[in-house]
């Protein structure tokens, strides 16, 4: 990898404060980097580090203004961040060939329709009546059941699985050890304590652009649909359980778990370890933290919650530093029964 910072700057649209020769060969966070690197600088808490860092180039944003002296070229831009994403997406491509045509072994069914300039791994496995979309890379070790229809420019990993009926749209990503499709948790309790099968014959659809972790399972509906809408990016190890419908662009970090026929609107954000109980329904536009747990149905949008059960994030605080007078208070009480008694 070697680029200009011109280069650089004409393919962001930036604006370049500095030496527009300089040359970078890497990309690096801003602790990490070295001569010739490129870092990004979006927070001021890490302003810090910026005027330490050793790279040749620093994406900032545009109002950004020097509080020193920086040897660094700077390129100006609306969000660094998700221009550094853009880099690296430039970068991936050039680490990472991407791999073509169809690796034997594997299977194929005659039945099959696999769209063109699709890229088959060795000892993939694709079903009756499967529909394969242009550009589609099913890697090594992939399971992709019976019936099942996976849009354009889908990239599957390896060890990922689609199981029968369901249906992917365009752009979607699975990565290792994803299942899409596995049977929703559904037992029904019989006089005896014993528990039988209620049979998961429904499906999973998930829209354009969402990603799937790896190891996160996606449950099949009982009869209907397990709906991920379009945007939604799932961290590794997430569960969504069976007849769910999670809104466009909402996001969930890794083990977050979801219980059965939940409701989640749009762009919602999920903390690592939270979770949703079963039946209740989410608007959009909520935060959900780490490790809370919700119960009970969020009308509104716009809230932040935190505990188990989770509350208002603002209540959790005050409850939280009440928490911390508890031992003085149990003292004052102690002191006043013993008065009391006398």
């Amino acid at each position: 990898m070697q680029f200009s910072v011109k280069q650089i700057s004409d393919l962001l649209e930036g604006e370049i404060e500095g030496d527009e020769g300089t040359q970078v060969s890497a990309l690096a966070e801003l602790q990490n980097a070295s001569e010739g690197g490129l870092s990004f600088f979006s927070n001021k808490k890490y302003e810090d580090l910026l005027y330490a860092t050793k790279a040749s180039a620093i994406l900032v944003p545009k109002d950004f203004v020097l509080s020193k002296p920086l040897n660094a070229t700077l390129i100006k831009v609306g969000d660094p961040y998700s221009a550094f994403a853009q880099l690296l997406m430039v970068a991936e491509k050039q680490v990472v060939p991407e791999p073509t045509g169809t690796e034997q072994p594997s299977y194929i069914d005659e039945t099959a329709t696999i769209g063109e300039n699709c890229y088959i791994g060795a000892f993939a496995y694709i079903g009756k009546n499967a529909k394969i979309g242009d550009n589609t890379k099913i890697y090594p070790n992939v399971h992709v059941g019976e019936n099942v229809t996976i849009g354009e420019g889908c990239i599957l990993y390896p060890g990922s699985h689609v199981m029968y009926n369901c249906v992917l749209g365009d752009f979607v990503t699975l990565h290792g050890g994803a299942i899409v499709g596995a049977d929703g948790f559904g037992f029904a309790p019989q006089k005896d304590g014993s528990y039988i099968r209620i049979p998961q014959i429904g499906n999973v659809i998930l829209e354009d652009y969402v990603s799937i972790g790896a190891n996160a399972t996606v449950d099949r509906a009982t009869v209907s649909s397990t709906i991920i809408r379009k945007g939604v990016k799932l961290d590794n190890m997430v569960h969504v359980a069976h007849n769910c419908e999670v809104g466009e662009n909402t996001v969930m970090a890794a083990q977050v778990g979801i219980a059965g026929s939940v409701k989640i609107g749009k762009s919602c954000m999920f903390g690592g370890q939270s979770a949703l109980s079963g039946h209740i329904s989410i608007a959009d536009n909520n935060k959900i933290g780490p490790k809370s747990a919700l119960m009970i149905n969020v009308k509104d949008g716009g809230n932040s919650f935190l505990g188990s059960p989770g509350v208002d994030a603002r209540d959790f605080f005050r409850i939280h530093a009440s928490s911390k007078k508890l031992p003085e208070l149990i003292k004052r009480v102690q002191k006043l029964e013993k008065k009391l008694e006398e």
